[in-house]
């Protein structure tokens, strides 16, 4: 009997406290693994002097996390180095940030390697695999030449760059055609998917055909969105849980009756916080009789704190929350709570229940699942706002939200006003329309649509 093999770059434990506390893509493979069991294969987070190919196996449930150290060179090239400073940047269109080293793309390909060849006794024969996201790209083309002849699917989880952009990395090409070693490929949105034809047609010189398929040489892929999607059900249960009322709770009662505005990111450049800090602060100035009557918490949890580039956001922001801070503030109110640290899901969902307005204004963002979960967590009968950036993945679903450039402080500060001022019959006409087509297209249905294409690819290959 097959079982579906899911392989990322790290896998989060099923069981313990780390379990509670869980970012979108886990939280996503947890409820795609669910239904079914399966394997999900991954670096432990670990590292070991020598690399040995050692598995670390835990069973829970139906599902067998298996997990591999990694050597300190190995985390230095091809997580701090080729995938964080090269793939990240450059496929969030910021090329100004991105740094190209041959021992960067040497580390990233030697993993891959070693990914696959590690990965390969877990594989039965008639195994579904599924490869997740920027850091193992070239994955599909290693377990080929291992003589892997199953279904092999690739989704990628950020956004695809325009072809201008990435031909700025060296070895782009061969990069792009490892992708034709997989069946499927799947794209967030559809900006996302038609960026990668035209880099397949005008620098491949593929064939785009009908419903997806790309073609080069003798092999034929199928290219497709799938929006992923939270286990919206869940979610809105834990936004009623005790734990979620009591994080709701303090947090009112601290606010002691000031409308909240919540922003809940990781700490990295591509989400553009320094950009809503300003917003923020014009928000303040173009509307000074809100002034007292509103405050912003925004929860930042470091991430990546190796890459010198995220050192350097964690930096401005401190200095610009404390300068509006600073400038703004009275005896009886601060206008910006800034915290730089993570919550459990449960605590989340309160604190999103509390916000009258969530700011989720990334310059660039694959999706964005935290916007799906704040329309989760609100009260039906008094929902809260959800403005949104049009860059983020998330736009092209979630319509009913106050789509805003987030390079605009104007227009964002302007949003802020609307949704502070919004009566509750549009707030929740809005809100239906978002809840809905969240529910309709979870994570489940993200799984299905995506797996369902694979299954339907042709027959494997034979080695």
């Amino acid at each position: 009997m097959s079982r579906l093999v899911v392989i990322s770059n790290r896998v989060q434990s099923l069981r313990g406290p780390t379990a509670r506390n869980q970012g979108g893509l886990a939280v996503a493979l947890h409820g795609a693994l669910r239904k079914e069991g399966g394997v999900w294969f991954g670096w432990s987070g670990e590292t070991v002097e020598t690399f040995t190919g050692a598995i670390d196996l835990e069973q829970a449930d139906d599902v067998a996390i298996a997990t591999v150290d990694l050597e300190p060179q190995d985390v230095d090239e091809y997580y701090n180095g080729y995938a964080n400073r090269s793939l990240w940047p450059l496929f969030h269109d910021r090329i100004d940030l991105t740094r190209f080293e041959r021992d960067f793309e040497g580390g990233y390909l030697r993993v891959n390697q070693r990914f696959a060849t590690t990965v390969r006794p877990l594989i039965g024969a008639g195994d579904p695999l599924w490869v997740h996201d920027y850091h193992l790209i070239p994955l599909g083309r290693e377990l080929r030449r291992l003589g892997v002849t199953n279904r092999l699917g690739f989704f990628l989880h950020i956004p695809w760059p325009p072809s201008q952009i990435l031909m700025s990395l060296p070895s782009h090409e061969p990069l792009v055609r490892s992708l034709f070693e997989y069946d499927v490929v799947g794209f967030q949105t559809r900006d996302w998917l038609d960026a990668f034809l035209h880099y397949a047609d005008r620098h491949l010189g593929a064939a785009v055909g009908k419903d997806g398929a790309v073609t080069l040489g003798e092999r034929t892929i199928r290219a497709i969105v799938a929006p992923i999607g939270i286990d919206a059900n869940e979610f809105e249960t834990a936004a009623r849980s005790e734990c979620a009322c009591f994080a709701r709770d303090r947090l009112h009662m601290s606010a002691t009756g000031r409308s909240i505005i919540v922003g809940v990111d990781r700490l990295d450049y591509s989400k553009g916080l320094p950009e809503r800090f300003a917003s923020y602060e014009r928000f303040l100035l173009r509307y000074p009789d809100l002034q007292g009557l509103v405050l912003m918490l925004q929860i930042a949890p470091p991430s990546r704190e190796k890459v010198d580039t995220y050192r350097a956001i964690r930096a401005e922001l401190d200095g610009l929350s404390g300068r509006i801070n600073g400038e703004h503030a009275d005896i009886d109110w601060v206008p910006i709570r800034y915290v730089n640290k993570g919550y459990p899901r449960e605590e989340l969902a309160g604190i999103y229940r509390a916000a009258r307005v969530a700011l989720v204004t990334p310059l660039r963002d694959g999706m964005n699942l935290v916007a799906k979960e704040y329309v989760a967590a609100q009260d039906p009968d008094d929902p809260g706002v959800l403005i949104l950036s049009i860059f983020a993945g998330a736009a092209a679903q979630l319509t009913d939200a106050l789509l805003v450039n987030p390079y605009s402080a104007d227009e964002v500060a302007d949003a802020i006003a609307h949704a502070l001022s919004m009566p509750r019959e549009e707030r929740t006409r809005r809100w239906r329309g978002l809840i809905e087509n969240i529910r309709r297209e979870d994570v489940f249905w993200w799984r299905d649509r995506f797996l369902g294409a694979l299954a339907r690819a042709p027959a494997p290959r034979h080695a």
